[in-house]
């Protein structure tokens, strides 16, 4: 049986599916670009403003499904640039002080929105 997460405090999905889906003590969820949960219009702005964007998404989504950043065990980055890596990295690292989740790094020909970075991530409950 899964459970599906759905916070007013990240964006409203844009499609068929869900903020989060928990199954099995996990929650997944699904890949975040920097859409502001008030306006539920796209934030824009650099690499770094929409890594932190995308970061606090996560934190309201993790939240609402029980969960921490802390433990998040798996996160997959999509960068429209590589050349971006270092600035989304300097961000990131921030949301993840301790115990830094596995992660998987990739550019990308096109995010939704023309986002330059995008972000899925996988925690325990």
């Amino acid at each position: 049986m899964k459970d599906l997460v759905l916070t007013e405090k990240a964006p409203k999905p844009i499609g068929p599916y869900s903020q989060a889906v928990k199954v099995n003590g996990f929650i997944y969820l699904s890949g975040q670009v920097a859409i502001d949960p008030r306006s539920n219009e796209f934030a824009g702005g650099d690499i770094a403003h929409q890594t932190e964007r995308v970061m606090e998404n996560i934190r309201a989504i993790l939240e609402a499904g029980g969960s921490l950043l802390r433990h998040v065990v798996k996160t997959t980055v999509f960068l429209k640039d590589m050349n971006d890596f270092a600035a989304m990295n300097e961000v990131y690292a921030r949301y993840f002080t301790t115990a830094a989740p596995a992660r998987s790094t990739v550019q990308v020909a096109r995010l939704p929105k023309d986002a330059l970075v995008e972000i899925e991530a996988i925690a325990v409950l």
